[in-house]
């Protein structure tokens, strides 16, 4: 491998969003016909460095990056995706960009048709010339066999299965001419086994023609078996870059994790009855997009901190999302012994389930609307709170809005002038502990909170989190925790449970070693853990 030539270089590279630092001094290198695994946690920086590569507009609107690109022995700054495809680089997105009423001809050959000769095209120039349907079809179907698998170039897309449009997909990339580079974003994401043994004979035989890849994937199995060397980022630095020789999955878990977040987690676990079960889901569906959920079933006991964890698109975002029905799911949910009807959020919310959205502008917030009014809606709406009766009327008690909204923001430290200022004018930090007094308002018996620190400060998460183990202690409230932060849930949970494709793969202690949970990301199940 050392022999060949250096296809690509990344020297020193820096991005900061708004002042937010994704990634700090990332350097490594790919030689031509290598094919490079590059992993990370969500977060690590992986999607902002490629978009970084391949010159996504994004990028360049929030003011550009540090360090330097080496390019086939030049350096190189690409200011648009097309700058990118020009010089040789193709880019397979997690997202299909794929037309579903065109073939797989006509979207392998968007932008790049061929045309043939006529006598308005001599005349008047290419834009007149007839399209050269038999060869257009003829390229597309030779890489279409590149790949290794049976479809038809004249097939609609609209027509084939998820896995097949991958395929076209990386089809499209590679029929550009003369590319150098491929960067694959979790390809293996929508195939099947079978599919993805394809694609990696189809990847080593793109290498062996001297095409350099980069291939991003969870599943750290197939990194091992299909990568020449492996690139680690955590918290936007490269943490190790090694020859995939000799490594072992639990290995790439560690490095990704980071072994000093075993120290972080919380030894002291809540004691609860592992027969007292509040909540009970059973084969559970939810068509969200981006998060589906596959088939999930879990018992959440009564009185716990259950954390649910898992990347980025593989359904814990769904999870909550489903139960309050907020999309349309299916199976069978029983909440304190009695099946729950969870198609209308308001069935969920008679019952005292109270949910903290991650999506707190689209969801949880009322934005050009007080404080007070944010906090207290809900109660009002569903449990005639902060209301008073005149004859048949019930109108808003103001006096008690207030004092409640005013108790909320001494708890949280809620920073702003007064009760009556709107949500829209606060920090991300104090519009999340609106979120949270919000929810605390109704007394739920069972809370779900979905990325409670999303976006916001260190200072911010922390109290956030300890609100939350406040408010389960004093009242008992059985608590579920969705995160993308695996630190944060072992600082707060009694059991973590990791959701894989759409399932729940594995439930551990917090205390687990770290590894093991990246291994449950990875998709790999291990020993010691609940079913």
């Amino acid at each position: 491998m050392s022999s060949k030539k250096e296809l690509l270089r990344l020297e020193s590279i820096g991005k900061e969003f708004d002042g937010n630092r994704v990634l700090k001094d990332v350097n490594f290198s790919l030689n031509e016909g290598e094919i490079l695994g590059l992993v990370g946690e969500n977060g690590a920086g992986k999607s902002t460095l490629m978009k970084i590569l391949f010159g996504m507009e994004v990028i360049h609107e929030t003011g550009g990056y540090e360090g330097n690109i080496i390019y086939q022995g030049q350096k190189v700054e690409f200011k648009t995706p097309l700058e990118a495809l020009n010089a040789g680089i193709g880019m397979v997105h997690q997202e299909f960009s794929l037309i579903p009423g065109f073939s797989a001809t006509e979207n392998i050959q968007l932008n790049m048709e061929k045309t043939k000769k006529s006598l308005m095209s001599s005349l008047t120039g290419k834009m007149f010339g007839t399209l050269d349907w038999e060869r257009m079809e003829t390229e597309s179907q030779a890489a279409i066999d590149m790949l290794g698998v049976n479809i038809n170039a004249t097939t609609l897309i609209s027509e084939m299965p998820v896995g097949h449009k991958q395929f076209i997909e990386i089809a499209r990339e590679i029929n550009r001419q003369h590319v150098k580079l491929l960067v694959l974003d979790e390809p293996t994401a929508v195939l099947t086994e079978s599919e993805a043994i394809y694609l990696k004979t189809a990847m080593r035989r793109l290498a062996d023609l001297g095409i350099g890849i980069i291939f991003i994937s969870h599943r750290l199995n197939e990194i091992i078996s299909t990568c020449d060397k492996i690139v680690v980022l955590r918290d936007g630095i490269v943490v190790r870059e090694t020859p995939v020789q000799g490594v072992k999955v639990r290995d790439i878990a560690e490095w990704m994790v980071g072994r000093g977040m075993d120290e972080a987690a919380r030894h002291v676990v809540r004691e609860s009855n592992e027969d007292d079960i509040i909540l009970e889901i059973n084969h559970l569906w939810v068509d969200m997009p981006g998060e589906t959920v596959k088939d999930i079933s879990l018992k959440v006991r009564r009185g716990e901190i259950l954390g649910i964890g898992g990347l980025a698109g593989q359904g814990k975002i769904g999870l909550p999302n489903g139960v309050m029905g907020l999309y349309p799911a299916g199976g069978e949910i029983i909440y304190n012994g009695t099946t729950l009807d969870f198609q209308e959020p308001k069935n969920s919310l008679n019952q005292r389930i109270a949910f903290v959205s991650e999506d707190r502008h689209g969801v949880g917030l009322l934005l050009d609307e007080s404080i007070e009014w944010n906090i207290g809606f809900n109660a009002m709406q569903i449990q005639d709170k902060f209301l008073k009766r005149l004859g048949p009327l019930k109108l808003r008690d103001d006096q008690a809005l207030n004092k409640m909204a005013q108790k909320y923001m001494d708890q949280l430290e809620i920073k702003a002038t007064g009760p009556s200022q709107h949500a829209r004018s606060l920090s991300g930090g104090n519009q999340q502990k609106v979120c949270l007094a919000k929810a605390f308002a109704t007394e739920p018996e069972l809370l779900f909170v979905s990325e409670p620190t999303r976006g916001i400060d260190v200072g911010a998460k922390r109290l956030v989190l300890q609100s939350l183990e406040r408010y389960n202690e004093e009242k008992g409230t059985t608590i579920v925790v969705v995160s993308s932060e695996l630190e944060e849930l072992r600082s707060i949970a009694d059991r973590i449970a990791i959701i894989t494709e759409g399932k729940v793969i594995g439930i551990l202690p917090p205390d687990t070693p770290a590894a093991d949970f990246g291994l449950l990301m990875s998709g790999e199940e291990i020993t010691g853990g609940e079913a």
